[in-house]
């Protein structure tokens, strides 16, 4: 044992042989022995031990431990429930048996026997914990039943009578199971009941989390409309805590409910359960008033009630009647927020909510009323006045943010806008003084003034100004090396690197950032996106092994958070962790990357290291099967991980997440059925049986190729969406959703060469089934195919031509789409390669036949049938043209090797030399990076070469 934690496998085998050999029974070497096996990759050899002590139904604490901990390596938890259910049979009475059973079904989710095992449980050993296990079980199927009436009628009521009895008995004992009994009330939409648990004698158990009765009450009364208690509570509650945001909204929710329902208090008695209500705007008015009053007299100053007071006059607003309540002018409001709380970097997000408040005609003088108030020194008399502290700093940077967000910068001629980047990056490159304390790990104090900074350029660049993006790097790089861990500086130089097509610096760009867990889903996107489709092929699937390990590990995982769950008593969170193991494995990005990752396998090793049938083999693919879950496809990217301070117009909208999702799975469509297309090939393989034979009839399953049909008309249909949902044009904010490569895929002419290749297979295996003889016509259809594949091919091709790089004006310019086209070009070469390879092999046997024909007759002619020199034609024009693409990719080589940049004359003398120098770096990378493109995907196409090469028949 000490070997395999050691890591030292083939030892920990060699010890337990030893052992085996003085004692050929002992279960538990056997298993060590098999964990070993299991290690070193002889996983049949392991199972098969493991098998063979498991038929002897241990009862050892040490073999039923190892086995679990080899079925957990093998990916096989339901085997451990076998193991368990026979060691509980032996040993009827063990509690620890039987809690491994329990959390051994709780692993492969089978909550009927987890029911059972936890009252089992319960009655060998009476604590409550195994009874309430039981309860959550009965929970749980009603989770996860498919019919919702069955767990209304049936499952939850069950659960509740378990947990009543226990109330009646007096033997509820621990917080955890109020928690459950209130779920339960809850889910049956016994909101009053629930309520009443609440507020009575076992509420008093719910201490763990802060005002955990005061929320629970709140929904509740929310759930049953109970307005007054509603807001007599959120009034209690500010009034102990006046910074509470929650319910602050709450108040004015109820207060606004009232108002509309007419309720008045009743004469005699209390308003409400929870005391005293407001139930008219000007007490509202008043409440928020003194909350302000009070504020001023508190020791540290709160945000909560001047945000609570423009909030109110926001809703005011929207009824249509705030003049009448002399809450005073929003724009003098923030103002003096801004003087109370404007050296906070909160200031700016706390603000940006109530902008819209403003009138547009006032941005300029609120900006400037707001700048007045900021102690700035100038040195002389022409230089830009500079903060003289870090709290000036921030104030001046929160002014800065509010004219971004307000549109004042977009507003500017590119003039201005260039003298704007000027003094940011001289602000910038000030407030550096104040950082030089701070850590590598810290943020720089100045950093957003960078970032606005390159936000401008940006804005520049998309009007046209090519310059500009490389300026934009080169500030990027520069604020990097001043605050090497700051994600955004990272993100938006990922995102601009990737617009430009140079992929190579991203790599190490987004393995510094470090993603964990989850972030691997919701950023992992900025990756997987562009790595392929910019011919860095080993990134790309480094990429996908990152987020497929990810995903795959998350099975694993969140079984073990339900057993801490369980063992821990947290019930509430057992739904979470559920719902969050089906959020993640029905989400877009790892159905995409499971897609790519296969094509991209297949790309690089399918009829070059292995056959086309051995690769999709070890996949387990097969065309009939889709694992995508289309209907409930969840879109968990994160659209607004980069800052942004745009206004409302310009930023991310709904209907671009809307939109960009549609696209994506449009795209996914395609790419999942152009995959499952390719791994029908082999199935088409030689062995063909006459047209109506048992064959087809078998298990009522048709024959292969009307699968492949069946997928034809889909990817057909699919790519008709596709294109109809680029007739929209849509244009995505520059820093949103990155556009998929449907639209290049199009207009390249990709598509139609591929549809084509698989056409093309179904006309090669109806000349398969009719022969050779009456079959001249479908020879010429396949022969017109050839042709006009070829002529598709060099259109493609064509359209790769060009600089990848080019020096326009003393600027350099770059041409992704070349790029994208050439890696299209490389796996349609690829597609149309599998193709011929399935024609080779229809055709060879036909060969053969002939030959034996003519040695039979002796004659010399026996005709041969065009189908055979159409082909020849074809694998001979295709080697032509791959030479050619490989020659032209030799040529883009050498211009990018020849490419002086140090001769870019960076003649915009207005550069620092910090600038210039950081200017050299960022081009030096997206040279570099080119070169590296161009380079794998020459690698690919030679090996592509070679086998066109063997396909001479």
């Amino acid at each position: 044992a000490d070997y395999l934690d050691n890591g030292n496998n083939k030892m920990a085998i060699q010890q337990a042989d030893k052992l085996l050999k003085k004692h050929k029974d002992l279960h538990c070497a056997k298993v060590l022995k098999a964990i070993g096996l299991q290690r070193t990759g002889k996983q049949d050899e392991a199972y098969a031990l493991a098998q063979e002590v498991a038929a002897l139904e241990p009862t050892d604490d040490n073999s039923l431990q190892a086995l679990t901990i080899l079925y957990r390596e093998m990916h096989r938890p339901e085997l451990v429930t076998k193991l368990y259910e026979a060691a509980v049979k032996k040993v009827p009475n063990s509690e620890e048996y039987h809690s491994h059973l329990f959390m051994a079904y709780a692993r492969v989710g089978e909550y009927k026997k987890m029911q059972q095992a936890g009252m089992a449980l319960y009655k060998i050993v009476p604590k409550n914990p195994y009874y309430f296990w039981s309860v959550m079980s009965l929970i749980m199927q009603s989770i996860s039943a498919q019919d919702e009436n069955l767990s209304k009628t049936m499952f939850l009521p069950l659960a509740e009578r378990m947990v009543e009895k226990m109330v009646k008995e007096d033997k509820i004992e621990a917080e955890a199971e109020v928690e459950l009994y209130y779920m339960i009330l809850e889910r049956l939409e016994k909101y009053k009941e629930a309520l009443d648990v609440v507020r009575g004698k076992l509420g008093e158990k719910l201490t763990s989390e802060l005002q955990s009765r005061e929320n629970k009450c709140m929904a509740m009364y929310k759930k049953l409309h109970r307005w007054p208690e509603c807001n007599a509570l959120a009034r209690r509650l500010l009034l102990k805590n006046s910074d509470d945001w929650q319910f602050y909204i709450t108040y004015f929710d109820s207060v606004f409910q009232l108002i509309d329902e007419s309720w008045t208090p009743p004469a005699e008695e209390e308003h409400s359960l929870e005391g005293e209500v407001h139930c008219s705007i000007e007490q509202a008015v008043n409440f928020i008033e003194e909350r302000i009053t009070e504020e001023s007299k508190s020791s540290r100053p709160l945000r909560g009630p001047y945000l609570a007071k423009l909030e109110l006059i926001r809703r005011l607003r929207h009824r249509g009647c705030n003049d009448e309540y002399k809450l005073g002018d929003p724009e003098e409001l923030m103002f003096q927020y801004f003087k109370k709380f404007g050296d906070k970097p909160c200031c700016f997000t706390d603000l940006k909510v109530f902008v819209d408040l403003l009138p547009p005609s006032q941005y300029t003088k609120f900006v400037r009323q707001l700048l007045d108030v900021i102690p700035l020194a100038a040195a002389a008399e022409n230089e830009v006045a500079l903060p003289g502290d870090i709290k000036a700093l921030q104030q001046h940077l929160c002014v800065v943010q509010l004219s971004r967000l307000l549109g004042i910068y977009h507003a500017m001629e590119k003039k201005q806008k260039l003298a704007v980047v000027r003094e940011l990056m001289l602000r910038y490159r000030h407030g550096l003084e104040f950082g030089k304390s701070c850590l590598k790990t810290e943020l720089q104090f100045s950093d957003y003034y960078c970032l606005l900074a390159v936000h401008l350029l940006l804005d520049l660049w998309l009007e046209g100004e090519e310059a500009a993006v490389w300026q934009c790097l080169a500030l990027l790089e520069e604020g990097l090396s001043h605050s090497p861990s700051s994600a955004q500086f990272k993100l938006l130089l990922i995102r601009i690197y990737c617009r430009l097509g140079a992929f190579e610096p991203v790599s190490e760009l987004y393995s510094s950032l470090d993603a964990k867990h989850i972030q691997h889903d919701t950023i992992g996107y900025l990756l997987t996106r562009y790595a392929g489709s910019l011919g860095h092929y080993a990134a790309a699937s480094q990429s996908c092994n990152f987020a497929l390990r990810f995903f795959h590990s998350n099975q694993k995982d969140t079984s073990e958070y339900i057993i801490q769950a369980y063992k821990y008593g947290a019930f509430e969170k057992i739904p979470e962790f559920i719902a969050f193991r089906n959020r993640l494995n029905s989400s877009l990005h790892f159905a995409q990357v499971r897609t790519e990752r296969m094509l991209l396998d297949l790309l690089l090793e399918a009829n070059i290291s292995t056959s086309l049938e051995e690769s999709i083999k070890s996949m387990s693919l097969s065309p009939e099967e889709d694992d995508i879950p289309w209907k409930d496809l969840r879109d968990n990217r994160d659209l607004t991980v980069l800052f942004s301070w745009d206004p409302k117009d310009r930023d991310i909208s709904e209907e671009h997440r809307k939109l960009s999702l549609e696209e994506e799975t449009l795209w996914l469509r395609i790419r999942s059925l152009t995959l499952r297309l390719v791994s029908g090939l082999p199935t088409l393989g030689h062995t063909i049986q006459p047209k109506n034979s048992e064959k087809t009839a078998e298990n009522g399953v048709s024959s292969k190729i009307d699968t492949i049909r069946a997928l034809l008309q889909q990817l057909e249909a699919a790519v008709d969406s596709g294109k109809k949902f680029l007739e929209q044009k849509i244009q995505y904010p520059v820093l949103g959703p990155p556009p998929t490569r449907m639209a290049g895929f199009f207009s390249n002419g990709s598509c139609q060469c591929q549809t084509s290749l698989f056409y093309l297979v179904s006309d090669i295996y109806d000349l398969d089934t009719n022969g050779l003889e009456d079959s001249a016509e479908i020879q010429e259809r396949i022969g017109n195919s050839f042709k006009s594949l070829v002529e598709r091919l060099t259109d493609l091709f064509n359209k790769c031509k060009g600089d990848l790089i080019e020096v326009r004006d003393g600027t350099l310019k770059t041409h992704p789409n070349l790029l994208e086209n050439l890696v299209f070009f490389v796996e349609t070469i690829s597609i149309a390669l599998w193709v011929s390879s399935y024609c080779d092999s229809v055709l060879r046997p036909f060969k053969s036949n002939l030959q034996k024909k003519k040695k039979k007759k002796k004659e010399s002619s026996v005709a041969m049938p065009p189908v055979f020199t159409h082909f020849l034609d074809y694998v001979t024009e295709l080697q032509t043209l791959t030479s050619n693409v490989i020659d032209h990719i030799k040529g883009l080589e050498i211009i990018l090797t020849a490419l002086k940049l140090e001769d870019l004359s960076l003649k915009d003398t207005l550069l620092l030399q910090e600038e210039k120098k950081f200017t050299k770096t960022v081009q030096g990378k997206v040279q570099s990076s080119y070169h590296h493109s161009v380079q794998e995907i020459g690698e690919l196409l030679k090996k592509r070469l070679d086998t066109i090469k063997k396909l001479k028949i």
